[in-house]
């Protein structure tokens, strides 16, 4: 993206200065990047202009031309601010646990606290997952194996030190097809809040790969 315009050379500001410019631009391309969302939603990636786009964000044609250049730039930002996002929050989360089975829990309740709040943004990763081209697809496809990999190293802690009996490349492509389609179902007013869908669809899947007896070498 380009970046704004510079201000005089001989002014320097300062770093708190700095600071508030940088979070109000965060903020303005947050707005952006929401509006965004709700277009490509609702029309899809290849039904939208950036006439559409523009009209939904506020910002005039030739300015959004100017600073994200094309469409699909804007789905690459949405994209990897998206997985970025939930990628740096699980981290935390998961920072000094333990035990595996609550590390698993983690996992499916990061991935739905951010989902549930943001279900059209869900949609549109779903939907649109291949339309990204030109190499812009790479550095998104580099972010979803950094997540797909601490989920499967998730699932192989939890099978090495229980010593259960499941493939875990199959529990973990299971477990996002769990996750990743609830836009398409989801209601707040009979199935509650993410931390209570965390708990229902944790112990569904965990009670499922644990089942399976123990004892026995993984069949990857």
């Amino acid at each position: 993206m380009a970046s704004l315009p510079a201000t005089r050379a001989s002014r320097r500001p300062s770093r708190t200065s700095s600071r508030a410019s940088a979070t109000r631009f965060d903020r303005r391309l947050g707005h952006i990047l929401d509006h965004a969302t709700e277009v490509f939603c609702e029309k899809g990636y290849e039904g939208a202009s950036m006439r559409d786009l523009s009209r939904a964000t506020g910002m005039s044609l030739a300015g959004l031309y100017y600073y994200f250049e094309s469409k699909e730039r804007l789905l690459f930002l949405i994209q990897k601010h998206t997985f970025t996002t939930i990628l740096e929050k699980l981290k935390a989360l998961l920072e000094n646990v333990t035990d595996p089975e609550r590390r698993i829990r983690l996992f499916i309740l990061n991935h739905l606290q951010y989902f549930v709040s943001n279900q059209q943004g869900l949609k549109v990763l779903s939907h649109e997952d291949e339309s990204l081209k030109n190499g812009l697809s790479s550095e998104i496809a580099g972010i979803k194996r950094e997540y797909y990999r601490i989920c499967l190293e998730l699932m192989e802690d939890l099978r090495r030190k229980r010593n259960l009996d499941f493939n875990t490349r199959t529990a973990v492509m299971s477990l996002f097809g769990m996750i990743n389609w609830i836009y398409t179902w989801y209601n707040s007013r009979v199935d509650g809040n993410a931390e209570v869908l965390a708990e229902r669809m944790g112990n569904i899947f965990l009670t499922g790969i644990t089942s399976g007896g123990s004892g026995r070498k993984n069949r990857k």
